[in-house]
């Protein structure tokens, strides 16, 4: 009988030769230019390989030679950013339905952008999406959120590159008054950008166009509607706007009790208020327990995790029975089932929400 301890070595190696076939394929995307080669090393180790960064004398492994020359992804963002670049490669996990290239720019003076490189006409879309979002925050005088700023935005072979710049992240608990605040300031750009800026990021219903150009991809609600609250506001339930993956991982505490965020790329607007909340709570969930558990949990837990919106039992768990479904939709148009097939997760946890959607 094989022991736990050799298939959990053979699952960490089996993902370490996935993670190094797509940082091949990535290296000869982003490096074409048969130029001189650098060394490069495979951080924190080659058989746990995270980040592809310029060798040092102590770093451990051979050496990974990587192309220079006057095509290559450092150029191009030599030129955008008006320094000399280096980049410093994430070797991305295998399965992730929009996985990317995601680079940081270093300049002689550190750390300069966090790059993310659309190479498919889904994470291109994605991409252009984020750009949009933020740019749309910028001209916001946000009190609690504090985003990334786009420093380029452009295309280099076909490919989509926008370069943001990087936020001072300090780990640690974050409050649930300030995470319940967050939620909130981004919903209420909704209503104060209801006709949204270039691309129909706004008033889609959380649904963008069909096709590749779809910026969101399903965000919304399914059906891009939904009944009204019996005692919703006047201009109803779904002109809220939501980051779209609120989760603990893409948020830290900042100065003067603000939080950073990002991974705009999901942003959405024509949700009900909340659908941040509950992702957030969701995806905590989902580290302690199983998909239908943490889904059930949605739902029967909604009015704590929604109260800080002012809603009602009723809206609250018809606020999460949707949210989980338009998660599910949204996994559908990625082509992707990362919770398992939605009849196991999703049916369980909305099936008696029914006479409400």
């Amino acid at each position: 009988m094989t022991s736990p301890w050799t298939e959990y070595r053979a699952s960490r190696a089996g993902d370490a030769q996935a993670r190094l076939r797509y940082l091949d394929r990535t290296v000869r995307l982003l490096f074409p230019d048969a130029g001189e080669a650098r060394p490069h090393s495979l951080l924190p180790h080659p058989v746990l390989p995270r980040r592809l960064v310029p060798r040092r004398w102590w770093h451990p492994g051979r050496r990974i030679m990587v192309p220079s020359g006057e095509d290559t992804i450092e150029t191009y963002l030599g030129e955008a950013l008006s320094a000399p670049v280096r980049v410093v490669l994430h070797v991305r996990p295998a399965r992730r339905a929009n996985r990317k290239p995601i680079l940081e720019a270093h300049t002689p003076d550190g750390l300069a952008a966090f790059v993310k490189i659309g190479d498919t006409g889904r994470t291109r879309a994605l991409v252009t999406n984020e750009a949009r979002a933020l740019g749309l925050l910028a001209d916001v005088p946000l009190k609690t959120v504090v985003p990334p700023v786009v420093l380029h935005h452009g295309t280099w072979r076909g490919l989509s590159v926008l370069a943001l710049s990087p936020l001072p992240v300090r780990r640690g608990p974050v409050a649930a008054d300030l995470v319940a605040e967050a939620v909130g300031e981004i919903g209420r750009l909704g209503r104060t950008h209801r006709d949204g800026p270039p691309g129909g990021l706004a008033g889609s219903g959380g649904r963008g166009p069909t096709g590749e150009g779809d910026p969101v991809g399903g965000n919304g609600p399914v059906g891009g509607g939904g009944p009204a609250f019996p005692n919703g506001p006047a201009d109803g339930p779904d002109g809220f706007a939501w980051h779209g993956d609120f989760s603990p991982w893409n948020i830290a505490r900042g100065p003067d009790r603000r939080l950073l965020v990002w991974d705009w790329e999901r942003f959405a607007t024509g949700v009900p208020l909340g659908f941040d909340a509950v992702h957030h709570f969701f995806q905590r969930a989902l580290r302690r327990t199983d998909p239908a558990t943490a889904a059930r949990a949605c739902v029967t837990r909604a009015l704590r995790v929604l109260a800080p919106f002012g809603l009602t039992a009723a809206e609250a768990r018809l606020t999460a029975a949707r949210y989980l479904i338009a998660l599910a939709d949204r996994h559908a148009a990625d082509g992707h089932s990362p919770l398992g097939p939605p009849a196991r997760w999703l049916g369980p946890a909305v099936d008696f929400e029914e006479a409400l959607i």
